[in-house]
């Protein structure tokens, strides 16, 4: 967000839910920069912390059971936000399969910050009172052109209940007189992604001479740099609009997979002869779709997601040399 003379975050008391982990820390880097007021909240205060420290984020960390919506809402209405980020979800981690998790996260957190908001937010920001984040895996084997209105079919646990919690907390925005988004990421990639992820698994491989074992690679993703993404979120939290429902924060091109991985590995020095393609089976759930409709996102911000995958993949490269925050 560099177009605003002055910070629109500047001072804002924000929370944000699941701030440790990959996309939450990029939230709270950036408005850090913007000098909002930070209330950083996770499961593991530790981690949280180390987090903070090594992302140079300013901000007080928080610990709650973030499972237990009910507890949140609590801390809601005793911090007084003027807006959420909710990046709090179960299910992206292939261990993460327990039914009632998910549901208690993704399906029942997302409609109690809004009722919490409604109690004990604070109603002098004009902006977005909740900016959640929701899922590509909402749109499920929908095909096409993925626009926000397309009918979601999801056929995982994590789909499925992120994209009932898209629906509640919506409902519930609308009932008690809140604004809220729902942000719907698609594949992101960049600094802090989890282990054994595309990109990741590509990095670990520059250090060694072993073949990779990759899918075919044939099936196109939308790749958007992790910064880009969390502006997208900061960016629907600054609109004035009543609530907002859903809107596609992506790049609007598709990739292949096999693309991407040729693309990673040029930068990385990884000779091409070491990309196992077709080693590794294409999962039964992979989306297949044409690119991302992101026409809302640019009608509403004037903005779209501009990094390109050379230059998101150096990046990270350089973020892991020279992490913010050391010296």
């Amino acid at each position: 967000m560099t177009n605003e003379s002055e910070p629109p975050y500047r001072g804002v008391r924000v929370v944000i839910l699941g701030a440790g982990g990959f996309i939450g820390r990029w939230v709270a880097r950036l408005l850090s920069e913007q000098g909002a007021e930070l209330l950083l909240v996770g499961r593991d205060a530790g981690r949280v912390e180390t987090v903070r420290r090594r992302w140079a984020v300013a901000g007080s960390v928080l610990t709650a059971d973030l499972a237990a919506p009910a507890s949140v809402g609590n801390l809601i209405r005793t911090t007084g936000p003027a807006i959420i980020f909710n990046l709090a979800g179960y299910g992206v981690d292939p261990s993460e399969r327990d039914p009632a998790s998910a549901e208690r996260l993704n399906t029942e957190l997302p409609p109690a910050l809004a009722d919490a908001m409604a109690e004990g937010g604070d109603r002098g920001w004009i902006g977005q009172q909740v900016v959640h984040v929701g899922s590509a895996l909402e749109y499920g084997t929908a095909a096409g052109d993925l626009n926000e209105g397309t009918q979601g079919t999801p056929t995982t646990l994590y789909g499925r209940t992120k994209l009932e919690g898209t629906h509640r907390l919506h409902r519930a925005a609308e009932r008690a007189g809140v604004r809220a988004v729902t942000g719907r990421l698609f594949m992101v990639y960049g600094p802090g992604e989890h282990d054994g992820r595309l990109l990741p698994t590509l990095l670990e491989a520059a250090r060694s001479d072993r073949p990779i074992p990759l899918t075919a690679g044939t099936q196109r993703r939308d790749f958007t740099y992790v910064a880009d993404a969390a502006e997208g979120l900061l960016r629907l939290g600054v609109l004035t609009s009543p609530s907002l429902d859903a809107v596609n924060v992506a790049t609007g091109r598709l990739t292949t997979v096999r693309g991407f991985v040729e693309i990673a590995a040029d930068a990385l020095g990884i000779a091409q002869g070491r990309l196992g393609f077709g080693a590794v089976a294409t999962r039964v759930e992979e989306m297949q779709h044409d690119p991302i409709n992101i026409d809302r996102l640019r009608a509403l911000t004037r903005w779209s997601p501009a990094t390109t995958i050379e230059d998101g993949v150096a990046l990270t490269v350089s973020f892991g040399e020279a992490p913010p925050g050391r010296s």
